[in-house]
């Protein structure tokens, strides 16, 4: 048997390690490697060697990778030139076009990535060689036809690809971001529906953060209410592995509530960590996804990621991760409507205490950020502990007090907000050191959380619950007062009788000019 021979590949960029990592792991694939610093090298190179592929960086210095490109396409159009990038834009991708590449890759790309790529292209360079032979030799009419066929194929490969690209090019919030994804994960496929799920290390099941219906129809989110925690476990196991998966009518859909006959699950990753899944489903039994719809998918994936990195660390990095915990919140407000606005009130209290108390504006700032988002961890309790309208066992209270920690978590996972998760963790800390999640003790409590607490009390108290009405604020003030030096900072329950006395905060519970984020609490938990 002849023994197959070994293609080679050329590396090009400026990077010594990129090329050591990569070159170490094709050679042990079985490749010969080759690897030069820029451009210049690379003309070298090709002028004394026989090179089957070619991946470059764009920006580097002398002759860069659209020069190097545009040389390799005058010289020898037979070698595939793959473009990588930390810096995509549309400009990048138009020119790479132009210059006849045939393949964009997002910089940082993982090696087995970057061998499928290669793999897919070797097998397209096959498929031009045979192409031009057969022009040259004229064989047939059939396999021209098929030929060409393949070539448009490609054509409209590029199309949609150039599409994804400019759809997701002008979009400046992570949660548009999502939308879109769906709305075009329907539109590239045809699909009967298209969800995408935020998945998070501090929450057991995964959150549905946008929906789209067969032809963009909006449609509610369900999350795994009517699929079942079978589907929430498998799109776990797909952030997990971090790499797409196709299932078609077999044992395990048929296991879910809802019969799904197809499903496509893509890992949405930013720096090698799943940040959520897309899935796209069909129902009926006639419809099938295809290998080629699980590529524009898992591209389409990537540019997602690719935006989210960017609108999130150089665009707006407040506005937009903030407005991605906002879904966090809302589907915690959805499961309790009697406390419907709260966040919104307690950010209110808090501000006007913190004010009176003198806080600076940083501090006003993180008090407003902490106290809008102060239950979020209440979306890792279960709804029969949560919503239950009598008295908790003690088991189901130690549950409840895991909230902060929970929220806080989520919050500190984003490592921009580590002082505003610290005043999340510790809003339910007593100044007598009985409170939880650490029993802290009297300023050893951060001042802010201390301040969180009142505000949280006081509306909690001052609203409807699902196992109690609202109590008189006459009521609410005298068990405040009580509570000075054992549950609440003293200094702070004078802040709050203050307004009191002024009748600053003699307002009705469900009016509020905090405008925010939605969630709930229970009052001492």
């Amino acid at each position: 048997m002849t023994e197959r021979r070994k293609e080679t590949i050329l590396f090009v960029d400026d990077e010594e390690s990129i090329l050591d990592i990569t070159g170490e792991y094709f050679r042990h694939k079985g490749y010969q490697v080759l690897t030069a610093g820029n451009g210049h090298e690379a003309v070298a190179i090709l002028a004394n060697h026989s090179v089957d592929c070619c991946f470059t960086d764009i920006n580097m210095p002398g002759m860069d990778g659209l020069e190097l490109a545009e040389h390799i396409r005058v010289h020898d159009v037979s070698i595939p030139v793959v473009v990588m990038t930390g810096f995509p834009s549309l400009e990048n991708t138009l020119s790479t076009l132009k210059n006849g590449v045939v393949d964009f890759l997002i910089k940082p790309v993982k090696l087995d990535q970057m061998e499928l790529c290669m793999k897919r292209v070797f097998r397209e360079r096959t498929l031009f060689l045979e192409n031009m032979l057969l022009t040259q030799e004229v064989k047939g009419k059939k396999r021209l036809e098929s030929l060409n066929a393949k070539l448009v194929a490609k054509v409209e490969d590029l199309n949609i690809m150039n599409r994804i690209m400019d759809d997701f090019s002008s979009i400046s919030s992570s949660e548009a971001l999502f939308k879109k994804a769906t709305e075009s994960a329907v539109d590239i496929t045809g699909a009967y529906a298209s969800r995408f799920f935020i998945v998070s290390e501090s929450v057991d099941m995964p959150i549905e953060m946008a929906a789209t219906g067969a032809g963009g129809e909006d449609i509610p989110l369900e999350g795994l209410a009517r699929h079942g925690q079978d589907l929430g476990r498998l799109i776990c196991e797909v952030a997990d592995e971090g790499v797409p998966t196709l299932i078609s009518h077999n044992e395990r859909l048929r296991g879910f509530d809802s019969p799904m006959n197809s499903v496509v699950l893509v890992p949405l990753q930013i720096r090698a960590k799943s940040l959520g899944v897309l899935m796209t489903n069909h129902m009926a039994e006639s419809d099938h996804f295809s290998e080629k719809d699980v590529y524009h998918l898992s591209f389409m994936t990537q540019k997602v990621a690719g935006n989210v990195e960017n609108v999130a660390l150089y665009e707006n990095i407040y506005d937009n991760l903030f407005s991605t915990l906002s879904a966090f919140v809302k589907a915690v407000e959805a499961r309790d409507s009697y406390t419907n606005q709260h966040s919104n009130r307690v950010c209110e209290i808090a501000i006007l205490l913190g004010m009176d108390l003198g806080c600076t504006k940083e501090e006003l700032n993180i008090l407003t950020f902490a106290s809008r988002l102060h239950d979020i961890g209440k979306i890792g309790i279960r709804d029969a502990i949560l919503l239950k309208p009598g008295s908790l066992t003690d088991e189901e209270f130690e549950k409840i007090k895991e909230h902060p920690d929970i929220g806080a978590d989520i919050v500190g996972q984003l490592g921009l907000w580590d002082r505003e998760a610290q005043i999340i963790r510790h809003h339910h800390e007593r100044f007598d050191g009985q409170g939880y999640p650490e029993r802290l003790h009297g300023v050893a409590i951060p001042f802010l959380s201390r301040i969180l607490s009142v505000a949280d009390a006081f509306d909690a108290m001052a609203s409807d619950r699902a196992y109690r009405r609202k109590m008189p604020l006459d009521k609410v003030t005298m068990i405040i007062r009580k509570g000075a030096g054992s549950q609440f900072d003293p200094r702070v329950v004078d802040a709050f009788l203050d307004l009191m006395a002024r009748g600053v905060l003699d307002v009705s519970p469900g009016e509020s000019a905090c405008q925010g984020l939605i969630t709930t609490s229970e009052d001492g938990n």
